[in-house]
């Protein structure tokens, strides 16, 4: 059977009554506020994603844990947080992703947690560098329960690879990679579904049908070709891809660069999910990799009374109004190409 049909069917599995009669609540919620111009949340978050810690062995040059950047605090979360959290959602929460900044594998219950979470009957995902996938902790991630596992391979030899993943070595990744199918295999297992995500910059923009080749040879489930967000786009930057189909920016006539985005006053995101700091802060997105715009703390109070709490409802209202007022909207993929 066709890998991805395999997935789609593991993803409609999760599906009940009470997570299926909050997505439409979500989405009705959605259409009204854009009909009305009013911001309105008759339910519960579809999606979270959840960080597991702050802390990367990357030092990739476009993510703040890579650059060690951060302004906000860094550290691992507690799993008393994460179960208080997961406790209050399970009933309507569907897929939960185990990521925001930093590699999940550097948490050292990071698989109780997965295991937690996917007793619970939610699609749980993760994204790695695959540098821990030893042949143990490969069969632990197997019989974690986790259903996808996102594997970041930027090139397809050692000195394209690191070029973008800086102090990373390629021979692990696809290691680790063999490890995770050879233990599919082994427990019979159809999960993790595991995908192959190539970040599109122009160092390794050649190296496109390689990779191709690279995941058929494998046995990956999925290639997915990623678009990269660029900081500083506005006067053009080396990782900007020459190809227009995987670069979200185009050059305009005086040579500067702008986002391939309209900027449309709403965000589907808004609504139907959030990211969970490793210590309990709530923010809008993962584009707030900073944390900048904290919209409640988990630890302090019930996710349901922040989720429809005076300040999301402010900065739903916002975005409705203009997404330009908000500094991180200025660069996100809303209404822009992610895969391409």
């Amino acid at each position: 059977m066709n890998q991805n049909l395999n997935d789609g069917l593991n993803f409609l599995s999760k599906l009940s009554r009470k997570r299926v009669w909050n997505a439409l609540k979500v989405i009705y919620s959605f259409y009204e506020s854009k009909w009305t111009g009013k911001a309105t949340q008759r339910g519960l978050p579809m999606s979270i994603s959840f960080e597991p810690t702050t802390s990367c062995n990357l030092r990739c040059p476009e993510c703040p844990s890579g650059l060690r950047s951060f302004t906000r605090p860094t550290g691992m979360l507690e799993d008393g947080l994460f179960k208080k959290t997961i406790d209050e959602l399970s009933d309507t929460l569907l897929y939960l992703i185990f990521y925001f900044q930093g590699e999940p594998y550097l948490h050292p219950k990071f698989l109780e947690l997965v295991k937690y979470a996917s007793k619970k009957g939610i699609y749980t995902a993760t994204s790695t560098n695959a540098h821990y996938l030893n042949d143990a902790t490969a069969r632990r991630t197997v019989e974690s329960g986790l259903d996808r596992l996102i594997v970041s391979i930027d090139g397809t030899t050692q000195d394209v690879y690191e070029q973008y993943r800086v102090g990373g070595k390629l021979e692990k990744v696809l290691d680790g990679t063999r490890n995770i199918l050879k233990w599919k295999r082994e427990l019979k297992s159809k999960t993790p579904h595991v995908v192959f995500q190539f970040l599109v910059v122009q160092p390794n923009e050649h190296k496109i049908e390689d990779v191709k080749r690279l995941a058929d040879e494998l046995g990956v489930d999925e290639l997915g070709l990623k678009t990269a967000q660029i900081y500083d786009y506005e006067q053009g930057d080396p990782l900007i891809p020459t190809i227009d189909k995987y670069s979200r920016y185009s050059q305009k006539p005086d040579g500067t660069y702008q986002i391939k985005n309209g900027l449309d006053g709403h965000c589907w995101k808004m609504w139907h999910s959030c990211v969970i700091t490793w210590d309990g802060k709530v923010v809008p997105c993962c584009f707030d990799k900073d944390a900048h715009y904290r919209l409640g703390d988990v630890s302090e109070t019930t996710f349901k009374n922040l989720w429809q709490s005076d300040a999301y409802r402010q900065f739903r209202q916002t975005l409705i109004r203009s997404r330009s007022e908000i500094e991180m909207c200025k660069n996100c993929t809303e209404g822009t190409q992610v895969w391409a």
